[in-house]
Order: C-alpha cells, then sequence, then structure tokens
C-alpha cells in the first residue's frame, strides 16, 4: 500500500511538471519572438523573415534608436511617469481610507456604503456619461482627466479591506484606549503593517496607469500631453500608413521590429520594479484575498 502511494504521489509529480513545463513553453516562446522580432536586422529580416534563433552577433538596436530617437519620445515619456505618480498616489490615497472605513465593522452606514461600492463594480456608467462628466468639468487636455476617472478600484478596494479585517483587533483596541482617533489608528498601528498590501495594490494602479491607453486618447488632444503608449501607436500608425518619411522608405528597421520594440520598451519599467516587491506581491494578494 505504502508503495502504490508513493508511485502515485510521483506520477502526480511529473504530470505537474509536464503541465507547468507546457503553460511556461505558451508563454515563453511568444515573448522570445517578440524580443528576436525586436533586435531582427532589416536584411535578415528582408531575406529570412523574422527567425526564431537569431545569432547575437546579428542583433541590432535600429528600432529601439528609432522609436527612442523621436522628437517627442523624452517628452511622452515624462508624461507617463507624472501620470503614474499621480495616478498612484490620488489611488492610495482615496483607497487606503475606503477600504479602512469598511473593514470597521462598527461603522454606521458601513451596509449601505457597501451596497453603494458593490453596485458601481457591477453597473458600469458606460461611455459616453463618463465623457459628458469629463467634459462637463473642463478636464480635457489635463492630467486629471486621465486619473480621477479609475482613481478607486473597487477590486483593489475590497482586497485591501480583506487585508485590514485579517489584522488583529486587539492592536486597533489598545491604541483607541489609548486615546487615539481613527486616522491615528490607521496611521500609525494599521499602515505599518501593511506594507504587503500597500505594496501590492501599488503595484495594480501603477501597472493601470502606465499602460493607460485609450482614455489618454480621448481626452488628451495635445502632442506635448501624450503618454508613451499613445506615441507608440501614433508612431505605428504612421510606419504602417506611410505618412513619415523617418519611418518609412528609409527605415533601416522592418515595422515588425518597431512593434515589438515598442512592446518591450512600454514593458520594461514594470519589469524592472516587480523583482523589488515579488516578496510582499504573493503575501499580500493571498492574505488580502482569504480569509480566515
Amino acid at each position: 500500500m505504502l508503495y502504490t502511494k508513493t508511485r502515485d504521489a510521483r506520477i502526480y509529480q511529473v504530470g505537474i511538471a509536464i503541465f507547468l513545463t507546457v503553460i511556461l513553453l505558451i508563454i515563453v516562446i511568444p515573448f522570445w519572438q517578440v524580443i528576436v522580432t525586436a533586435f531582427v536586422p532589416l536584411d535578415i529580416y528582408t531575406r529570412e523573415g523574422i527567425p526564431f534563433f537569431l545569432p547575437p552577433t546579428k542583433w541590432t538596436l535600429e528600432a529601439f534608436k528609432q522609436l527612442m530617437g523621436h522628437s517627442q519620445f523624452a517628452r511622452a515619456l515624462w508624461n507617463s511617469v507624472v501620470i503614474t505618480v499621480l495616478g498612484v498616489t490620488i489611488s492610495m490615497t482615496l483607497t487606503v481610507p475606503l477600504a479602512y472605513g469598511l473593514s470597521t465593522r462598527n461603522l454606521p452606514g458601513r451596509k449601505l456604503i457597501m451596497t453603494l461600492v458593490l453596485f458601481t463594480y457591477l453597473f458600469s456608467p458606460g461611455l459616453i456619461p463618463v465623457y459628458l462628466l469629463i467634459t462637463g468639468m473642463k478636464l480635457t487636455n489635463n492630467y486629471l482627466a486621465v486619473i480621477l476617472p479609475p482613481a478607486v478600484s473597487v477590486y483593489n478596494t475590497l482586497v485591501m479591506m480583506s487585508f485590514f479585517e485579517g489584522l488583529p483587533e486587539d492592536l486597533k483596541e489598545a491604541a483607541r484606549l489609548d486615546g487615539a482617533n481613527e486616522l491615528q489608528v490607521l496611521w500609525n498601528v494599521v499602515l505599518p503593517l501593511s506594507k504587503p498590501i500597500l505594496l501590492t495594490i501599488g503595484l495594480f494602479y501603477a501597472v493601470y496607469f502606465w499602460n493607460e491607453f485609450f482614455t489618454p486618447l480621448l481626452y488628451l488632444n495635445r502632442n506635448d500631453l501624450l503618454p508613451l503608449p499613445v506615441l507608440l501607436r501614433n508612431i505605428l500608425i504612421s510606419s504602417s500608413l506611410n505618412e513619415y518619411v523617418e519611418y518609412n522608405a528609409f527605415s533601416t528597421s522592418p515595422i515588425e521590429s518597431l512593434k515589438a520594440a515598442g512592446v518591450l520598451i512600454t514593458m520594461l519599467p514594470m519589469f524592472l520594479i516587480y523583482p523589488w516587491i515579488q516578496r510582499y506581491f504573493t503575501k499580500g494578494t493571498l492574505v488580502g484575498g482569504v480569509k480566515e
């Protein structure tokens, strides 16, 4: 019987390993193809297409040079940084008090507030009412038009609320007995214990604002306000339609390389930030999403 259990356990482990390997290949192979596409020279692409393996001596940075050499690239990068930093700051400033208030069981009107929050999660107002609201508030060509509509994510709020509910209630009560008000309890007791969930939700917001594309396309009409994803999109459209000479007839990179380079440029900042908070990310997600 023990031998049978051991054999079954090994078969199970081998099956899991094979399954995870297949999933890994499904993820890695397309990503590798994007990397090769971004670095393939024009002559190899013209002669062979996009190879799966590219000799290290043949790799070129021309696609990145063309994109980053655009006259508006530095400004667009700055705009993305400003939108991301302001967006995360405002979103966390609004989400943390809301989540803490909803985690307080004796909060007056808690059920009503929770119902209203969930209602906005289930029923979206739609594009046209939001557009009319933003334009009516004269926020066109303003960073706030991109930041304010998604400033509070209901999902992120519920995850953070669940984390706050899991913190020891005795610590909060002790602070209240010492004369601390709720704001002091939040600042001095809850937040120092909530580093994992703060970094996790902050990362969620940062990824959203950094990759935001459609909202700036609607409300930011000036070239000096365009974020990086919108600028890269405009460059690629120009390349495809042959509108700008510098990105077609005299280009030293195929349009597919420009697209792949644009993908890598936009994902690089989040790719570099994630390893620094990865150890908090898993803990924050699990503790915030699973209640005992």
